[in-house]
């Protein structure tokens, strides 16, 4: 029976899993995503939380736990600076994981895990910022204006070749 064991075994020593977490932690937090197997983009959830949190604290508390796990001083700068602050708002679900292709060798489930509001994030890079207080203005008007301007597409677009 598996009483009071939690999380995935990934198939390797525990040592060896804790290795594999911090390494997985460390890479993201440098490049922002990573493609790894669904299992692990799941499992490595869980610590990457732990330490962006950390990171949202940034006393010296946090910092010295944080560097007992993460393992590059580029990845802490980034913590504590970048992600810090770009997490402040937030609660909680920093990373995204993206389901990709199967492996071609064991056909093993593959995941691209990203952080959330990361500039290579496709849901977040070029999506437009909400809008808040009164409502946007209608599209009709948005057009009447482009076309006053002379910046519209239908301003830049050439005059049809039958008329």
């Amino acid at each position: 029976m598996r009483h009071m064991k939690s999380g995935r075994a990934l198939g390797v020593k525990p040592a060896h899993r804790q290795a594999l977490m911090r390494n997985l932690v460390t890479s993201l937090l440098e490049h922002g995503q990573m493609r790894t197997t669904l299992a692990k983009a799941k499992e490595v959830r869980k610590p990457l939380d732990h330490m962006i949190t950390l990171g949202k604290a940034g006393d010296l508390s946090a910092r010295r736990q944080a560097r007992q796990f993460v393992q590059s001083k580029s990845a802490m700068a980034n913590l504590f600076g970048d992600l810090a602050q770009r997490f402040a708002k937030r609660q909680g679900g920093y990373s995204r994981i993206l389901h990709i292709n199967n492996r071609r060798g064991d056909g093993a489930e593959m995941a691209l895990m990203m952080l959330v509001g990361d500039p290579k994030d496709p849901f977040t890079a070029g999506a437009p910022a909400r809008k808040t207080g009164k409502a946007a203005k209608p599209v009709l008007e948005q057009v009447a204006e482009e076309v006053k301007a002379g910046t519209g597409a239908a301003a830049e677009s050439p005059a049809p070749k039958g008329e």
